[in-house]
């Protein structure tokens, strides 16, 4: 089914960007359907703090066009910046005056009334976990407290649709999942988030649709199972303990690779349910069992080398979600 501009938060197209002479985004095109998570993926320098500033009429673009929040990018940026927040890589959290004081501020800069101000600042406060913190000078505030005071910031003018450049960056693993949190139930209120991140395990667990930028351009866009399929090496794993088993499923799956030391079958696969479920019913049919099964197929980590020839290393995954079970259960980057 293909998405309405009516039904999208940002739609982009032939978005172009230069610094001199140099190219940093070549005619891309963005689509990100309300009320979903937008991940754009990159090596260092690929342009994503680039689209993101574009996006959120912080700077504008040499060509292409943009509607964000159904305006025009370059006929009514005012109207964008009164429905979208911005929480940049960098935090805008003043250290020299309370976490309190800093909501205040922004709640003065969105025109609230003092009453206004006071309230959401006191609901964002108890939501973000910030409430015993809140007269402290932010200079005491954790990473991780700063980042939440920062989103606490954004959300004072009730935007809907957020721009999250790199928001977990130099954040220990505690406070990333706090954040991960933190976004899926900005998600879960119908918020559209647009998410620039160099963790991959962040894009994977987050994303409805994540785009991979490279050299100007969008080298690949998908689910985070559809990039996947994109990258040979998927295959399905068998292990036996039974000799017997394994040498009768070996002569019958011809195309499988063996390994006799450790009783075990591997057979090229994509990893979809329908190639699974033929694995399955050749066991049946077979009169074969297999102690165990397993799916293993390429992670994002794959993905994004093969995508970006190369470019620099990306911040690696600790959650590998690939897993050996037993049988018949599966497993299932800045600046510019």
């Amino acid at each position: 089914m293909t998405t309405t501009n009516q039904e999208l938060a940002i739609a982009a197209t032939g978005l172009r960007r230069s610094y001199g002479d140099k190219t940093v985004l070549d005619g891309i095109d963005i689509q990100v359907p309300a009320g979903t998570v937008y991940s754009l993926l990159g090596p260092n320098g690929a342009g994503k703090t680039t689209t993101v500033d574009i996006l959120s009429t912080l700077i504008s673009a040499d060509g292409g066009r943009a509607r964000v929040a159904g305006h025009d990018l370059a006929t009514d940026p005012q109207a964008i910046r009164a429905t979208i927040g911005v929480t940049g890589q960098f935090s805008a959290v003043d250290g020299l005056i309370t976490g309190e004081e800093n909501m205040w501020l922004m709640a003065d800069l969105h025109h609230l009334s003092r009453r206004e101000g006071r309230q959401v600042t006191a609901e964002l406060l108890e939501r973000f976990d910030l409430v015993d913190a809140a007269k402290k000078p932010a200079s005491t505030y954790s990473g991780g407290m700063k980042r939440r005071l920062d989103i606490a910031m954004t959300l004072v003018g009730d935007p809907r649709i957020i721009f999250l450049d790199e928001p977990t960056t130099g954040l220990d693993p505690r406070s990333r999942h706090t954040m991960w949190q933190i976004i899926r139930e900005l998600v879960s209120d119908g918020v559209t988030v647009f998410l620039t991140t160099q963790y991959l395990e962040e894009a994977d667990q987050l994303a409805d649709r994540i785009a991979v930028l490279n050299d100007g351009k969008i080298a690949a866009e998908g689910s985070a199972e559809e990039l996947k399929r994109l990258v040979p090496g998927g295959h399905v794993r068998l292990r036996f303990s039974d000799p017997v088993a394994y040498e009768r499923a070996a002569t019958a799956l011809r195309e499988a690779s063996r390994d006799d030391e450790a009783l075990t079958l591997q057979i090229p696969s994509d990893g979809s349910q329908r190639e699974l479920r033929a694995v399955l019913d050749w066991l049946d049919s077979a009169d074969i069992e297999a102690d165990e099964l397993s799916v293993h197929t390429p992670d994002l980590d794959d993905v994004f080398f093969a995508l970006t020839a190369g470019g620099p290393t990306p911040a690696r995954a600790t959650d590998d979600r690939r897993s050996t079970t037993p049988a018949r259960s599966t497993d299932e980057e800045t600046a510019r």
